[in-house]
């Protein structure tokens, strides 16, 4: 039998945690869903404002206005069940921003990845807004923990452990995707595990270490489970179902994906992502597709010089315009065969442990 998470002060029934995923994918409905089955629902704040009506001509005022409102409904919907957090990627630009607005608006969980999450802390304290940080490897672990050790005497409430499986951006080296075996990034979870009770004994608390990235089935579940972690991550699941926040075409799309279609880009992000091959994908191989507007969301981002606007094309998908959108999702997409509940995806991954 599984047993329930702790997360900083908040019991979780379920070990599950719904991955974030954008632009406008896992928003309150999805969340929501999640977290009234007794797991932990995650918002993305990427392009979290899309569907604001000032979206186009202010994106960033709308994005953080849409944070404190999403929030709130996903709460509201929630009913008090589990936990919501939002996802906030650190390449994000304004990202201090976005944080203090997901504090304001009373998250329960601040997850944060694409970079690491040095200030977080700064951000939370004297609040009861839970952190945690994401992490590809040792390296990573061992960066992000001792510094908040050192700078700002904390530690984190939960650390995500995202493999060369996950959806989106990835954590690794192009090559990595592609090299790196099942088994091999079992031994280096291992490894992060040990890092995580190092600072855990230290602050005596109980870190939750959550793993995921290709969890899919309930063997996927159960398999990552006995490497000794608290909980699970799962996105790619909760597309195909009837709560998640995106267009039928877009969930449709995994419907009809197979394994070949799955496919690694290079994001204008400049990281290695995965996504599912379609229209949008082959055209850019023969031309660039020319940005006319910034939308203000990623840092470092040369604008006009990118090969093509990633926010317009994740806008563009799940609004249901997947031809001409991008379609990121998880190794394990081509398995989906039908459209489910939460609860049925829940129930399915956890029988039998």
């Amino acid at each position: 039998m599984y047993q329930p998470m702790t997360i900083g002060n908040h019991i979780v029934p379920v070990p599950i945690v719904q991955g974030g995923m954008g632009v406008g994918i896992s928003l309150e409905k999805l969340a929501s869903a999640v977290a009234r089955c007794g797991g932990v629902g995650i918002l993305s704040a990427a392009q979290i404002g899309y569907r604001e009506e000032d979206y186009e001509e202010h994106p960033l005022q709308a994005n953080l206005s849409a944070v404190g409102k999403y929030i709130k409904k996903a709460k509201e919907m929630a009913g008090g069940k589990g936990m919501i957090g939002i996802n906030i990627m650190v390449a994000t630009r304004y990202y201090e921003e976005y944080v203090k607005a997901a504090v304001r608006a009373e998250a329960d969980l601040i997850v944060s990845g694409a970079g690491l999450p040095v200030n977080l802390p700064e951000f939370t304290k004297e609040t009861n807004v839970k952190i945690a940080p994401i992490v590809s490897s040792v390296k990573a672990a061992n960066v992000i923990l001792k510094m908040w050790d050192k700078k700002y005497n904390t530690t984190a409430d939960m650390v995500v452990i995202e493999g060369p499986e996950a959806g989106g951006h990835l954590g690794f080296k192009k090559e990595e995707v592609s090299t790196c075996s099942r088994e091999d990034y079992s031994n280096e979870i291992k490894k992060i595990i040990e890092v995580i009770k190092e600072y855990g004994e230290k602050y005596a608390k109980k870190i939750a270490v959550v793993a995921g990235g290709g969890i899919y089935t309930r063997e996927d579940a159960h398999n990552m489970m006995e490497l000794g972690v608290d909980g699970i991550q799962v996105a790619t699941r909760f597309v195909t179902t009837k709560e998640c926040d995106a267009d039928m075409a877009y969930k449709e799309s995994y419907l009809r994906a197979s394994k070949q279609d799955i496919v690694i880009i290079d994001s204008p992000v400049g990281m290695p992502g995965r996504a599912i091959n379609n229209s949008f994908l082959k055209e850019l191989k023969m031309k660039k597709q020319p940005v006319s507007k910034c939308y203000q969301c990623i840092k470092g981002c040369n604008g006009k010089d990118n090969p093509y606007c990633i926010s317009k094309a994740l806008v563009n998908a799940v609004k249901g315009n997947v031809e001409e959108g991008l379609i990121f999702c998880g190794a394990g997409a081509y398995k989906a065969d039908k459209i489910e509940t939460v609860e049925e995806v829940i129930q399915d991954l956890l029988k039998g442990m």
